[in-house]
This record gives structure tokens, sequence and C-alpha cells, in this order.
């Protein structure tokens, strides 16, 4: 479906955004995941043809998107919400969605007026389509963002932080709708909420300082972390810096911290009584996140 190699990006010459990137995407719904500013939307607007690589290859269903055949191409088959969609408070969400129709080349009317009516019932919002999106909420808009993405039934659908400040009501049922848009089409979900990932994709990429440094599935991630994830209670005093704390519980007479460490002689980190559990998936990317920053600082 989409074929990736050696692809750098660097803005003016100075800021390196992706460096050397290698990545394939199969069909059905695929995660990509990873830190603020570790290349994801960069790598999402070269996909949308929006961004021009510096250099590398980039196919996407046998399309180049260096060339402008192949931009064209990749567009007619793209379905596109960006982290941050400009919308128009004082149009209603049909009058928005017609719109980016039109842009589309869906000049027909009646054709038109049918792929509205149908991206409108799939984000459930044919009740709330003749109100102005200023009185949309959070979770609405997104679905505004959704349905215009859907117009001209796309083979790709890419998705950049679609959850992003959502409440978790709205969350839940946003992930539900791109996962039943994967049965129909490819939808590449870039975020860096891991939840997300761990409840819609069988698939997924961590991005690092402009670079893949994990691609696989779900588990395979969660099982990098088997037997560094511990619960340690204390009085009040926190893990020493040899641990990473992932959360803490306050409990009724303790503090109670999920932390990853290296298990020691007696079999949990140094100096603690610590009770080893079952990894998640936010486990195993914060595993892999600190081999990462620690191969770093070692040199």
């Amino acid at each position: 479906m989409i074929e990736i190699s050696q692809l750098t990006k660097t803005y003016n010459g100075k800021v390196t955004a992706l460096r050397d990137l290698d990545l394939t995407i199969d069909t059905g719904m695929f995660g990509l995941i990873g830190p603020n500013g570790a290349g994801k939307t960069t790598l999402m607007r070269i996909l949308a043809g929006l961004v021009r690589p510096t250099s590398g290859s980039v196919r996407v269903l046998g399309h180049d998107v260096n060339t402008a055949s192949g931009k064209f191409a990749i567009k007619s088959v793209l379905g596109y919400l960006p982290q941050e969609l400009g919308l128009y408070p004082n149009l209603t969400g049909r009058e928005f969605v017609d719109y980016v129709a039109i842009l589309k080349g869906v000049t027909d009317r009646a054709t038109r007026r049918q792929q509205l009516d149908e991206v409108l019932a799939q984000v459930r919002l044919t009740d709330a389509a003749d109100r102005q999106m200023k009185t949309y909420s959070g979770g609405m808009k997104r679905r505004v963002g959704i349905a215009q993405a859907m117009l001209g039934q796309p083979q790709l659908l890419i998705v950049d932080e679609p959850t992003a400040g959502l409440d978790p009501e709205e969350r839940v049922r946003l992930r539900n709708l791109l996962a039943e848009l994967a049965t129909r089409c490819t939808v590449i979900l870039s975020t860096h909420i891991v939840e997300d990932i761990s409840q819609s994709c069988n698939q997924l990429a961590v991005i690092g300082q402009g670079q893949v440094v994990f691609r696989g599935s779900p588990r395979e991630l969660i099982a990098q972390a088997r037997d560094h994830v511990w619960l340690i209670a204390t009085a009040g005093e926190r893990p020493n810096s040899g641990v990473t704390i992932v959360s803490t519980l306050q409990l009724q007479d303790a503090i109670q911290y999920r932390v990853l460490g290296t298990p020691g002689t007696s079999g949990a980190p140094t100096g603690y009584a610590a009770q080893p559990i079952e990894p998640s998936l936010e486990d195993g990317y914060m595993w892999l996140m600190r081999r990462i920053t620690d191969a770093r600082v070692n040199g």
C-alpha cells in the first residue's frame, strides 16, 4: 500500500524533521505514535502530497509523491484530516462539507447531495447538520473533519491527532468510527495518545527524532517491557532515579507507583519490595523510549 525508503525532510536547511526513514504500511488500520516533535505530522503531510521531501522515495498505491502526476493520483483517492482543520464557524456542518465536496471536484448537485447525506449519517451528524459549527462541541467538529475526509470514498484515510482535546466519550466514539472505516479503506492514525493505538490498530510504528524506532504489532511492543514493570508502595518518598515512574496512585496509607526498571539480584529493582506485573502498551512504549534515551546518553 505505502512504501517509504530513505525519506528525509529538512526545513530551511537547518531543522531535520525526518532522517532516512524507512517504513511499509499495509491495508487496515495502522498507528503512528511518538512524542510531539518526532516528525509524525511532517510524514503525514508528505503522504498527503502537501510537503515535498528533501530526499528519498515515497510511493502511495503505486504512485510517486515526487511527481506531479503521482500527487494528483494520490489526492484523487485520499481523505485527509489534518491536526488543525480550518473551519468556518458561521457555516453549518452541511454547508462546510458541501463546500469541501465542490473543492474536491464533486460538481454534480445530485451526486454531491447523496455523498453529503451518506458521510453525515456515518459520523452521526445528520440531526445537527444544519446548525452553525460555532455551536458544535470539540467532538462534533472532529466528526465534521472526518466527514469531509470521507468524501469520494477514499482508498486511503489519513488522520492526524484526531482525538486530541476530546472528552473520553467522544474519544471512544471517534475510535470506533475510524475502526469501522478501516474495514473499507486503509486508515493511518497518527497520535501521541497510546490508548488510541492500543484500542484500534493491529500494526504500528513508533517515530522518534525523525526515524522509525519500532515497527510491529502492539503485542510485540508490549513484550519488550515484560519483566520490567513493577508496583512499588512507599510511605510517601518517590522511587529513586533508577526507575521510570509511569503512574502514581494515592492509597489509604501509602503511595503506589507503577514503574519501569531493570531487575536486580533479588529479582526486583534494587532497594525496593516490588511486585512484578504484566505490561500495558503504554509500558512498552515508555520502556522503548527509555532504552533509546539511555543509548543516546551512553553514546
